[in-house]
């Protein structure tokens, strides 16, 4: 799933080639895209984009009646720019300067297209979530320690911090040199304030690295295992820290990657209490953990 570094890089690569210019047509192919009747999508057809932004992991494009396009790309969508539309693509949003096309790899539908009015439009589908790089470390520790989760689940919790997801907490975290299964009430207040400076500095570094990477052009190699991650995606393979075999544990749809040695005091996560805590700690699938709404159960 394209999670913050990842969604930046799509809305600034956006923005320079929507903004000031007009939606001439759009075209829905996949019958469970759109979510929203009202505003009806033709209210963006004729109108100028004015704005790209990003919230939490989606991506939304506002034009100069207040009306928004917000695209959710969930596990397997991904936004491409062409000079024209392409037969594969759920939907396409052809601008005066080029189309932008939404494909989504596999059959399990969880992308989202909604229209959405103004502000308050656009508040009703944002989370809530803290903005990492722009809180202090005080608001960081209050998001925190607002429910006593697990790591894993606080920093991918949309309604505690925005836009971290499943690959860029395994980051963080092995940055920070604590468990993913750690519980946020019980850490000390300097292991807290490592986190929020490791939380800081793994989405920094990795804007920056995927600026680079996409050297001007709109990315195109968007994926959740990426060349130079410390332990997501490298289960078996040795820490660059120190060496030893990075483990994984799986739940419901999700996977931790973690160091033993770095994480855990050379303490293995794999056994049935683990299992139930995360279990009770974690929803079922990412339609669940993303639909969470600040002050909902």
């Amino acid at each position: 799933m394209p999670e913050l570094p990842d969604v930046v890089v799509y809305v600034e690569a956006l923005a320079e080639r929507v903004t000031g210019h007009r939606l001439e047509r759009a075209i829905v192919r996949g019958p469970f895209l759109l979510r929203s009747v009202a505003p009806p999508l033709e209210a963006t057809i004729g109108r100028t984009a004015t704005e790209v932004r990003r919230l939490g992991k989606r991506v939304a494009i506002g034009f100069d009646n207040d009306v928004w396009l917000v695209i959710h790309l969930m596990i397997a969508g991904r936004l491409h720019w062409r000079a024209s539309g392409a037969k594969n693509a759920l939907a396409e949003f052809h601008f005066d300067s080029g189309v932008l096309t939404l494909t989504e790899a596999g059959s399990r539908h969880r992308a989202a297209l909604h229209v959405a009015a103004g502000e308050e439009g656009l508040g009703a589908l944002d989370p809530g979530g803290l903005e990492v790089l722009t809180a202090t470390a005080e608001d960081f520790a209050t998001a925190l320690t607002s429910a006593n989760h697990t790591l894993k689940r606080a920093l991918s919790d949309p309604r505690m911090f925005s836009g971290i997801g499943n690959a860029y907490s395994d980051e963080i975290l092995h940055r920070a040199g604590l468990s993913p299964v750690a519980l946020t009430q019980r850490l000390k207040p300097e292991e807290i304030d490592r986190l929020f400076h490791a939380t800081r500095q793994t989405l920094i570094h990795w804007v920056a690295r995927l600026h680079a990477e996409a050297k001007g052009k709109f990315p195109e190699k968007v994926t959740a295992f990426r060349e130079g991650m410390a332990v997501h995606g490298r289960y078996g393979l040795p820490c660059p820290r120190c060496g030893e075999k990075i483990q994984r544990i799986r739940y419901a749809s999700n996977e931790t990657n973690y160091c033993p040695r770095c994480q855990t005091g050379g303490r293995l996560l794999a056994d049935r209490a683990l299992s139930r805590l995360l279990r009770e700690d974690w929803p079922r699938t990412p339609e669940e953990l993303e639909s969470l709404k600040r002050g909902a159960g």
